[in-house]
């Protein structure tokens, strides 16, 4: 009987830290930054609308108004395979138990959502739900069910407008238990916040049309927020960074040293707005095509208040990620330690990079060809640098398209290694590490 008791004990307890562990997981993914301080429904609010499009947006063509939601919702860029048609899906998400790929989302009946109803849609955009099966949370739906009906509509006159193409997706590749697909509807009930965007009457129109920019459409958590271990986002860490398709997603919060509390309302501006802010770097990977795709696209005063909303991220201290305002020892007081340090990587740079980047790191062609004072060549990890060298760059900027050839069918594993050591060694401020291993992951996560 002692024993029973014991056991009966045992099993209680472990369940209630198991339910401890899962309420501290589901209250971590709210988004704190956003819902914290008093909220009102859209209907109860006083000021201007935070939804829609916004007031300096020049056309009244619901089709056009439509196309600058889709933009600001950043669809384009995770349904376009590379080299494929906009839209018609097929882009691979490869994670560590299988591989998924984007879906079709143009008109086409058979392969596309051109025989969705509009419930049909709002129910897949904001619950994860398609008529056949469960989405997995890839789509960023507990971003989406933030939107209003009436935006989330709008962006679906915009798809419905483009050309129908057929294109079937490949199977799904997830092993037991991950191709459960109706596993990710316990998923959706305890992670999906399943409510439309509450402003908040405390802060400004520009603070909340900021918010809901960057939260329901945007969705800037899903690349620069931790994920917990059920993969639902981390927000006690909202956008303190972490590793999207392989690349880098660096600390966005107000923190002075490690987030982006030291730039200038100006750099982010212009960071935002074309990808680049003197001194700061230059996007590349996954965010350049966030900024190509998406950002450039939004009106000046859209641009403002995603600043204005960033400016009020809690800061969290990342001593693991690089200060993106740390500024390293000149390049040449550092030759020598470079040189000595990854000499193959001193040839490669010299026969493939010095051509644009100089010896200096400032830019031979253009300001967007900098390496000095960016997080990327800052970074230990190298992990962007070695992306950008295996990917390239190709990069619509105010001044024309910037282009980076891509080197990783040209070099081995090793090379890519050796080049990205000898650059952090050179223009950051120390030296990274990456071996031939690391690239080859660095390549299978970004394919």
């Amino acid at each position: 009987m002692r024993l029973l008791r014991l056991l009966l004990i045992a099993v209680v307890a472990v369940g209630a830290i198991g339910l401890g562990v899962l309420a501290w997981f589901v209250t971590g993914s709210r988004p704190m930054a956003f819902a914290g301080g008093k909220t009102v429904s859209l209907a109860a609010y006083k000021g201007p609308s935070p939804t829609g499009v916004p007031a300096d947006f020049p056309s009244t063509d619901p089709v056009a108004r439509g196309q600058y939601l889709a933009r600001a919702a950043d669809c384009q860029a995770c349904h376009t395979a590379k080299g494929g048609t906009p839209f018609a899906g097929g882009l691979a998400f490869n994670l560590p138990f299988g591989s998924i790929w984007s879906p079709n989302i143009t008109p086409d009946k058979e392969t596309g959502i051109g025989a969705w109803t509009d419930a049909q849609f709002l129910r897949a955009l904001r619950e994860g739900a398609g008529p056949k099966a469960h989405l997995y949370p890839a789509m960023p739906y507990a971003a989406y069910a933030y939107m209003t009906d009436a935006d989330a509509l709008s962006i679906r006159a915009y798809l419905a407008s483009l050309p129908a193409v057929h294109n079937q997706r490949p199977r799904l590749t997830f092993a037991f238990p991950f191709n459960q697909r109706w596993l990710m509807a316990i998923w959706g009930r305890l992670f999906n916040p399943a409510q439309h965007f509450q402003p908040n009457p405390d802060r400004s129109p520009q603070w909340n049309r900021g918010a809901y920019l960057a939260e329901a459409m945007a969705h800037c958590g899903d690349c620069h927020t931790p994920r917990n271990l059920t993969q639902a986002l981390d927000n006690r860490r909202k956008y303190a960074g972490a590793v999207a398709a392989g690349w880098k997603a660096y600390n966005i919060t107000g923190h002075r040293l490690y987030g982006v509390g030291a730039w200038t309302d100006a750099e982010l501006t212009q960071y935002l707005s074309t990808g680049h802010a003197a001194g700061r770097g230059s996007a590349a990977g996954p965010m350049a095509e966030a900024v190509d795709l998406s950002l450039r696209y939004l009106t000046p005063s859209d641009i403002q208040a995603l600043v204005v909303y960033l400016r009020s991220i809690p800061p969290v201290s990342t001593p693991d990620q690089p200060p993106p305002s740390l500024r390293p020892a000149p390049a040449a007081a550092k030759q020598g330690l470079a040189a000595d340090y990854e000499p193959k990587g001193k040839r490669i740079f010299e026969g493939a990079c010095v051509s644009c980047h100089s010896w200096s790191g400032q830019g031979a062609l253009n300001e967007w060809a900098t390496l000095t004072g960016g997080r990327a060549v800052n970074d230990p990890s190298a992990t962007n640098v070695a992306q950008i060298v295996i990917s390239g760059a190709n990069r619509r900027t105010p001044d024309g398209l910037t282009f980076m050839p891509a080197f990783g069918h040209a070099y081995a594993d090793d090379e890519i290694a050796a080049v990205a050591n000898y650059v952090t060694a050179r223009f950051g401020a120390k030296p990274s590490k990456v071996t031939a291993k690391d690239v080859a992951a660095l390549r299978k996560a970004a394919s």
